[in-house]
């Protein structure tokens, strides 16, 4: 088999890093990007010496492109999604994968039709540190996991404008606590504001599961400086990742151990899997159900604050 040729749609602050990825991947051609902005899509094609459009159906309808990232705003992702899964293509549509949960719900149940692969844009899945945890939660090093806290902080971005800090940031660790505890949350309650923006600027989500277990996201684009870190409280310990530095540190009654870590970039690793993915016809880590659990965790924490409730979650898709 030869290289497998890709294409990009949405070249902004992340699109741009996916493009450049790509191009750095072995057996992958990037085989033309797509922009809107008429210079932004000639500044990243020129720069990987590759086609340019300002129009995305010319990346959907080439015959030889296999894959897409869609790196569009929100509220375009459905649409071009769409678009792409009924070309054939597989796609990769970043984070949240769709405006709302009904949009979600179509564009898993096109992929499946079609026989294509959908996966959604979680990088911190492909983070050395957070893979590392997984693993060593899983072989009982702190225990029984009865407490998370994540705080992923910023200060105000400069690309966002059609969702909130909820669906931009706190989705990630939203998507991370769903893997951790391994199963459906009970209630969700949440409380946020805006100060700066359109949307929701902060927000504090608290997350709960059977068994008395917890977890608490802390997320806003207020904090001067950047910190993205995620703590789980078990049993017998406590473990500790810095998501940025990619350390973990675990702690009990008796040591404190820090591993050591080989630093890989979270998006290469992302965007090799799901090519091997393609490659291999194997369902990829991060799913389309993923993406819509997340988002539906994220829609109840923006109902709970505006009705100042509780919101109890009978069943996730």
């Amino acid at each position: 088999m030869g290289p497998i040729k890709v294409g990009v749609i949405g070249c902004g602050v992340w699109g741009r890093n996916h493009a450049r990825v790509y191009k750095e991947l072995k057996n992958v051609t990037l085989a033309g990007v797509a922009d809107s902005i008429h210079s932004t899509a000639r500044e990243i094609g020129e720069r990987y010496k590759t086609s340019w459009y300002t129009d995305p159906t010319k990346i959907i309808e080439d015959p030889e492109i296999q894959i897409i990232s869609i790196c569009t705003p929100t509220i375009t992702h459905a649409e071009i999604s769409h678009l792409a899964i009924e070309a054939g293509k597989n796609i990769l549509v970043e984070k949240p994968m769709a405006n709302n949960v009904h949009e979600a719900i179509a564009l898993i149940k096109a992929a499946k039709k079609h026989n294509v692969l959908l996966t959604v844009g979680f990088v911190e899945r492909f983070n050395p540190a957070v893979q590392e945890a997984y693993k060593r939660i899983s072989e009982g090093a702190i225990g029984d996991v009865i407490l998370a806290h994540t705080r992923r902080v910023s200060r105000s971005p400069q690309r966002i404008g059609d969702i909130g800090v909820v669906k931009d940031l706190a989705i990630h660790d939203i998507d991370i606590i769903n893997h951790l505890f391994d199963e459906d949350p009970e209630t969700i309650f949440a409380v946020m504001g805006k100060i700066r923006h359109n949307y929701e600027d902060y927000a504090n989500i608290n997350i709960s599961y059977s068994r008395n277990r917890n977890a608490f996201i802390e997320t806003n684009w207020l904090t001067p400086r950047r910190i993205r870190t995620l703590t789980v409280t078990g049993t017998e310990g406590i473990l500790n990742v810095e998501y940025t530095s990619q350390q973990i540190t675990l702690e009990n009654n008796e040591m404190i151990m820090q591993p050591f870590l080989l630093y890989k970039e979270p998006l290469q690793e992302e965007l090799k899997s799901f090519v091997e993915c393609v490659k291999a016809d194997k369902t990829p880590m991060v799913t389309g159900h993923d993406g819509l659990r997340a988002l539906q965790i994220c829609e109840a924490a923006l109902k709970s604050s505006d009705t100042k409730k509780m919101i109890k979650i009978d069943k996730l898709y």
